[in-house]
């Protein structure tokens, strides 16, 4: 948990005790308790301010709760230790995003791709960014690219296909939404957009088994304001749920 250079300046049970305590900090952030997190890493923040990883590890949990400024504050601290550190630019991108400063984030993204050119988050993420400024091509893109990094995650092939349908090309989008859904049946956002999309093609049926599936996975995508403005659907995705909520 201590960088190279702190070994010399704490002694191996202080070092010791500091990894335990990291470890009930991500303990307690897996169970979405961030509060209890951000205690543990202000311990750490405290207890070794010039490690890069624990400041911004505690804006990561103040991300989780959804406390903005503060996280930046954190992340910011870090990449002054440490300005080769990618993590604290990636996720000062994803607080950026979450303010909708677009611009901030996509810098921040471009940042780790200039660390880490074969990065497919930061990719996905900067995907994200450029769908926020509607750039609907320019983020397909980095989707694609992040699918083709790594080919295992699914979450840029995902994006992607809701990027399809935004742009028109619908068929395509639906068949790769069943292929990801057939591959990952636990993936809640293909889950929730497959019967969106099925839906509007007048297939209620399946439409319908996807809905419940993917409601049993992840209640929120029933709430239209959590869909735009936090998990952030392209308009005509949500248009799209949007019939699907109304007519049930």
């Amino acid at each position: 948990m201590a960088s190279p250079v702190q070994i010399a300046q704490f002694s191996s049970s202080e070092i010791a005790q500091g990894e335990k305590i990291a470890k009930k900090a991500f303990r307690a952030a897996e169970k979405g308790n961030f509060d209890i997190a951000e205690v543990y890493w202000t311990e750490l923040v405290n207890q070794f301010p010039d490690n890069p990883a624990v400041w911004s590890n505690r804006g990561n949990v103040r991300i989780g709760q959804y406390k903005m400024t503060e996280a930046i504050a954190d992340f910011n601290r870090s990449i002054e230790i440490a300005p080769l550190y990618p993590d604290a630019y990636l996720n000062r991108g994803i607080a950026y995003e979450a303010q909708k400063l677009w611009d901030e984030a996509i810098t921040d993204y471009n940042r780790v791709l200039a660390i880490s050119p074969q990065d497919p988050v930061a990719l996905n993420n900067r995907g994200n960014a450029k769908a926020g400024q509607k750039h609907w091509q320019d983020a397909l893109e980095d989707y694609q690219k992040a699918a083709d990094l790594a080919p295992q995650f699914p979450i840029p092939r995902g994006n992607a296909s809701l990027i399809m349908y935004q742009m028109g090309d619908r068929s395509e989008a639906i068949r790769n939404m069943r292929n990801l859904v057939r591959k990952y049946p636990m993936y809640s956002d293909m889950r929730a957009a497959l019967a969106a999309t099925l839906w509007v093609e007048g297939r209620q049926g399946e439409a319908e088994s996807n809905w419940v599936a993917a409601i049993g996975l992840d209640n929120r995508y029933q709430d239209l304001d959590w869909i735009e403005n936090i998990r952030r659907w392209p308009p005509t995705m949500i248009e799209a749920l949007e019939k699907f909520l109304n007519l049930t």
